[in-house]
């Protein structure tokens, strides 16, 4: 990643939103999936209070690949600014590593993947978590986060907000399902360590992100639209785009996550969403064609993305329980396009 003036400066509005930051101050973090879309921008906010306000945070970060590690966060160096642990999440693994928090974020969340992979989809989910459970059981580590996903709330027939304890329907022999019943499953392995082993658990479940953290690998139709933008081509949707969904800036996402890691209540769930942000998948488009100076345009899809489409009409979400916590989202929808369109422009002109 090109890291961008403006993008620190997002950085530094979100971190502001954390309560109780300090508690992390001098801890030791160990954090899989690093590089994707979500827990990178965690990453970096991370990276920034070390060298802002010399929070001496210790960063484990897991991942398969030492090369996209450092690719990612270029301009940062391994065993100064973070250590590399060799990790597949796809895999049980005994590991021995001491840390106060663990979040596992590893996951396939690539709609072409839960196609071609869902076996691997959900080992990353339930192995790599229960490697991760028996570790913090084992070294005593304060707690961990699991980042799962709001598909696990199924279809409802209506477009009211998902609270936490709401759950819909999700037909388990549609090989689709793979990524919501592994995160279900997931979920439940949490609580089971909290309640049998005394290990404190918490659970993310974060809308639809988007942002300039976007991997080159992300199919979902947001980062399509991101990418379309940013190359100043036509958005190009593949349904009327009438599915509701709670839209949350990749950034406000990562303080969300920081919130429910250091105040949320162990073995509960909170919902990661902007209120702001809750419009059809067709006005996301909109906005960052707004935002890019660009048009929607509308063409069929083929057989083999209707395949990797999720399956809820309906996934926005209710984060009352999360701001009860005294989180807020900073970025509106509008703002939040605009940023991201403008960071990756900006970025591609550091390439060149």
């Amino acid at each position: 990643m090109k890291y961008t003036e403006q993008y620190w400066d997002d950085v530094d509005r979100v971190q502001k939103a954390v309560p109780n930051l300090e508690l992390l101050f001098g801890k030791k973090l160990f954090i899989t999936g690093a590089t994707g879309m979500i827990c990178s921008a965690l990453v970096d906010v991370l990276l920034w209070l070390n060298k802002n306000r010399d929070a001496e945070i210790k960063l484990i970060l897991a991942g398969r690949s030492r090369e996209r590690m450092a690719a990612r966060f270029a301009g940062f160096k391994e065993g100064k600014d973070y250590v590399f642990f060799q990790y597949d999440a796809t895999k049980e693994a005994d590991l021995n590593v001491k840390a106060d928090y663990i979040i596992h974020g590893a996951s396939n969340a690539n709609p072409s993947y839960y196609v071609s992979q869902p076996v691997e989809t959900m080992l990353a989910n339930f192995n790599g978590l229960y490697s991760l459970l028996k570790m913090g059981k084992e070294q005593g580590a304060k707690r961990l986060l699991y980042l799962s996903s709001s598909e696990v709330y199924g279809n409802k027939d209506n477009n009211n907000p998902f609270k936490e304890e709401d759950y819909g329907f999700v037909d388990i022999l549609n090989p689709r399902a793979c990524y919501p019943s592994a995160k279900r499953a997931a979920e439940t392995l949490c609580a089971s360590f909290s309640q049998e082993y005394g290990l404190e658990t918490v659970i993310a479940r974060p809308g639809h992100i988007y942002g300039p953290t976007i991997t080159k690998s992300d199919s979902r139709a947001s980062a399509q639209f991101t990418r379309n933008a940013v190359n100043h081509e036509d958005i190009v949707m593949k349904s009327a785009g009438q599915q509701l969904r709670s839209y949350c800036y990749t950034l406000d996402c990562a303080s969300a996550l920081l919130t429910i890691l250091l105040a949320g209540k162990s073995a509960n769930a909170y919902n990661i969403s902007n209120r702001n942000s809750v419009v059809t998948i067709r006005q996301l488009a909109e906005a960052l064609a707004e935002a890019a100076g660009t048009q929607v345009i509308f063409e069929n899809p083929t057989d083999a993305e209707k395949k990797g489409y999720n399956l809820m009409t309906n996934s926005s979400l209710d984060a009352e329980k999360l701001e009860a916590l005294g989180w807020q989202a900073e970025f509106s929808l509008e703002e939040g396009t605009r940023r991201t369109i403008a960071s990756l422009k900006a970025e591609q002109s550091l390439r060149f």
